[in-house]
Parts: structure tokens; C-alpha cells; sequence
């Protein structure tokens, strides 16, 4: 693999429910095709799942109405691209709603609201920046070498990361993350 030159791919899916499976489908074959180990491929399907779900659930605010064919008033599109360079893998969603991401802190018993938590344990940074049409990009990067990170079987012990992807201190149920994990299979 050269340095120079980064392996991008990028695809646009309109946010329908089966765009998340979609997305995954096609991360896991671009991962392959570009010989990331399948530790990597796993974690990253992951949060590729949390960052497109996130895109198709909540939708942009004031946006305009389609009054020629009302059945397609709601349909809106995102974008997935994968960015592979030297020693990180860079996951970004583009969407057309123009609030920043909410990392929510939810209790051990919540179904659901993780998806940010997950992406920043999972990630080595993340964040989200504005776009200049309407709309952002929510990202995770992972560091491919010499990162220690193997995934979410990783043996450091794991730390709650702000937007920026700093480290803020240790979580309070270390196993939380594994039940989720196990949760998330299991679906």
C-alpha cells in the first residue's frame, strides 16, 4: 500500500432502514478488497452502523417539502466515505441535518442511545464537523498500527472520550460495553 496515495470510497444511500445494512455490506467488501484485518473490519462495521443510523433516524430540521410527489417529501440522502491512509482508517457519514451529534448518557437497563458512546469507545478519535451546504459530517478514525487498539475485545481499560476524542476519565461499568456488544449481535 502506498503512502501517497489514500484509497477512498465513497457512496450515497438514501436514508431508508435498509441503507444501514447496505452501508455495512459495502464497508466489509471495500475493507477486504483493501486487506484490513477482519478485527478491523468488524470494529468499523460497527461504527458504521452506529454513524448511519444516526443519519437515517434523525432527520434535518425546516427542510423542504417535495410537493410534486409527496411519498418522496421525506426521503433525503447520505453519505458514506472510507478513507484508508498509511496507519488510519477514517469512516465519515455526511447528512443533511445540521445539529451536531449528542453523546447521551443513558442508564444500564436503556435500549437504545448508545450509538455515540459505542462510536467513542470503538474509535481512536471522533468528532463532527459543519458542512458548507447544509448539514455535517460525523467521523471516527482508527489508527490501523502500533495503535494497541484490537477492537472491542481490547485489554486497556476502556476511557469515556469527548467529542473531540479526548480521553475524560475511566467509565463507571467497565462491562457495559460488553453487554452491549452482545446486544447488538444478538439483533
Amino acid at each position: 500500500m502506498s503512502q501517497g496515495h489514500p484509497y477512498i470510497s465513497h457512496l450515497t444511500l438514501a436514508d431508508t432502514p435498509n441503507a444501514v445494512p447496505w452501508a455495512r455490506r459495502h464497508t466489509a467488501d471495500i475493507l477486504r478488497q483493501w486487506r484490513i484485518p477482519d478485527t478491523v473490519i468488524e470494529t468499523t462495521n460497527l461504527i458504521v452502523s452506529e454513524l448511519t443510523t444516526n443519519a437515517v433516524r434523525h432527520p434535518a430540521v425546516n427542510e423542504p417539502q417535495n410537493t410534486g410527489y409527496p411519498s418522496l417529501a421525506r426521503i433525503r440522502t447520505f453519505t458514506l466515505a472510507l478513507q484508508l491512509t498509511g496507519t488510519s482508517l477514517l469512516v465519515q457519514v455526511a447528512d443533511s441535518d445540521p445539529r451536531p451529534p449528542v453523546r447521551r448518557e443513558v442508564g444500564v437497563e436503556a435500549t437504545g442511545g448508545r450509538g455515540l458512546f459505542l462510536v467513542s469507545e470503538m474509535a481512536d478519535r471522533w468528532g463532527y464537523y459543519p458542512t458548507t451546504a447544509v448539514g455535517k459530517v460525523v467521523w471516527a478514525e482508527l489508527l490501523l498500527h502500533g495503535s494497541g487498539r484490537s477492537g472491542p475485545g481490547r485489554t486497556e481499560q476502556p476511557k469515556e472520550r469527548g467529542q473531540s476524542g479526548e480521553a475524560t476519565g475511566p467509565i463507571s461499568d467497565p462491562l457495559l460495553i460488553g453487554r452491549v456488544l452482545v446486544g447488538l449481535h444478538e439483533l
